[in-house]
């Protein structure tokens, strides 16, 4: 039963009201299919079929439209995990102000998606549950650290998956999954309810196989929160109504130079992104090189602000009020044991980093230099945006590699956010779309990029994209 496998969110709500299907025999052909393909440990947990129903209102954009949220997004009375031991056992007690507004207009809210520990790693390997697997290739990772969300959608599990994003955790795989992936301006989607990372980067993002369906989720979530004190003051928007499938009229695109001729860029990456300029210049963009010169020291400078961050904000995670808990002979050996048993290898590693760029006589050196290249990012944004409407380089620098390809050499896995880190350090919107695939089938991705509140525009130039090419509409052979 795989007729609506890997149908959209605007494919289903036609096949609804044209009485061709249900509902119910769609969320029961997706609770088939999730169980079918259990192999690819997409999944940390699949509720059941009465539980999903009696959450939903069934009324709404989103009505009885499945998907999957990345378990770092409380869901209340659910257990929580964030792919860590430590958190074993663990159930929320309320909803995430995301899990709320989908839950209110229909959503049907399938499960927990696996994930890179507390969302710390950009191959989805990390997961005290498991690795995740490419539906595209079982050999290869599906990135991270929102694996299970990509891997889900990419395999026809759901239309739409939420993750979230500190570094790029949802535009990297979406682009190793062939999927549509939206990281908007920080604090357009309300925080409240994800664990944090690093909370002045963090931010939770969509992924789907369309641009439309992309930006009807984005609408649905969009919009000021007053339990987040890092929430825009802004409206909620539908953000489909300019997707007309024409480019803004004059559109003026902007290629980072630096990011085409990095060392280490895969080669058909590079000419995956060329081509992609191409079908916008046939559609009447203008296109120019421009450069920014600060984007070689980004991924230095993300290192080791969310590094400080994480090692602050996983500081709660102590056996005392969450999760799991290692007895000791006293309070401190209680919170040793507890602490080294829970968190993996790659949580750990992060944490001591982060506690050691903030001490007495390093923080100057380190935290604060890095805060520097953070605004310099930003002015040299600003200042490519007062030339151009959008920016664009490549997502990723190489396609989705081999499970174990970098247990070695740890810098070079922490390099995959090269090109998607300094988005989240200017907080601005970037979409990563589906743009070719390699000779070996691996998808390709390309972002486009945005000044602060620019996703109308994003969303309008993606979807003009999609109308020309059929990248999103090819489905891996599982």
């Amino acid at each position: 039963m795989n007729k609506y496998a890997y149908a959209t969110i605007e494919t289903l709500k036609k096949a609804v009201a044209a009485k061709e299907t249900t509902y119910e025999e769609i969320l029961d052909e997706a609770l088939e299919r999730a169980e079918k393909l259990k192999h690819l440990n997409a999944l940390v947990e699949v509720f059941d079929k009465a539980s999903i129903l009696r959450e939903s209102s069934l009324n709404g954009r989103l009505a009885g439209i499945p998907g999957y949220i990345k378990d770092n997004i409380c869901q209340k009375d659910r257990l929580l995990s964030c792919g860590s031991n430590i958190l074993r056992g663990f159930r929320s007690t309320y909803d995430a102000t995301a899990v709320s507004r989908l839950k209110q207009e229909g959503a049907l809210l399938l499960g927990r998606a696996n994930l890179d520990e507390f969302a710390m790693g950009s191959s989805g390997e990390t997961s005290a549950y498991g690795k995740t697997q490419n539906p595209w290739n079982l050999e290869c990772v599906p990135g991270g650290s929102s694996s299970g969300s990509a891997a889900a959608v990419a395999a026809g599990l759901a239309s739409w998956a939420l993750g979230s994003e500190t570094g790029g955790s949802v535009r990297l795989p979406a682009a190793m999954c062939g999927l549509v992936g939206m990281k908007v301006t920080y604090g357009l989607i309300s925080r409240y309810g994800l664990v944090a990372y690093g909370s002045s980067l963090d931010s939770i993002g969509v992924f789907s196989r369309t641009v439309y369906d992309n930006a009807l989720v984005v609408s649905v979530l969009g919009g000021h929160d007053e339990k987040d004190s890092s929430s825009l003051k802004t409206e909620p928007k539908d953000y489909t109504k300019e997707l007309t499938g024409e480019l803004k009229k004059g559109l003026k695109i902007g290629v980072i130079t630096d990011a085409l001729d990095a060392p280490g860029i895969h080669p058909e990456v590079r000419q995956a992104t060329l081509d992609a300029l191409k079908v916008l210049e046939s559609q009447g963009a203008v296109v120019q090189h421009i450069s920014i010169k600060a984007l070689q020291y980004c991924a230095a400078s993300y290192f080791i602000i969310s590094r400080a961050e994480a090692a602050s904000n996983l500081s709660r995670f102590d056996g005392v009020r969450y999760g799991a808990r290692v007895a000791g002979k006293n309070l401190l050996e209680m919170y040793e044991n507890t602490r080294c048993a829970g968190f993996g290898p790659e949580a750990k590693v992060r944490i001591i980093l982060g506690n050691y760029v903030l001490s007495v006589g390093h923080s100057r050196e380190f935290y604060e230099n890095a805060q520097r290249v953070r605004r310099l990012i930003r002015k040299e944004m600003q200042d490519a945006f007062n030339q151009v409407d959008l920016l664009v380089m490549p997502t990723h620098s190489v396609p989705a590699f081999k499970t174990g390809t970098y247990d070695n050499n740890k810098l070079e896995m922490d390099l995959q956010d090269y090109f998607t880190a300094p988005v989240n350090l200017a907080g601005v919107p970037a979409i990563s779309l589906p743009v070719g695939f390699t000779k070996d089938g691996k998808p390709l991705g390309m972002q486009l990029i945005g000044p602060h509140l620019s996703e109308e525009l994003i969303f309008q130039t993606g979807h003009a994209y999609q109308q020309k090419t059929d990248w999103h509409t090819r489905t891996p052979s599982l």
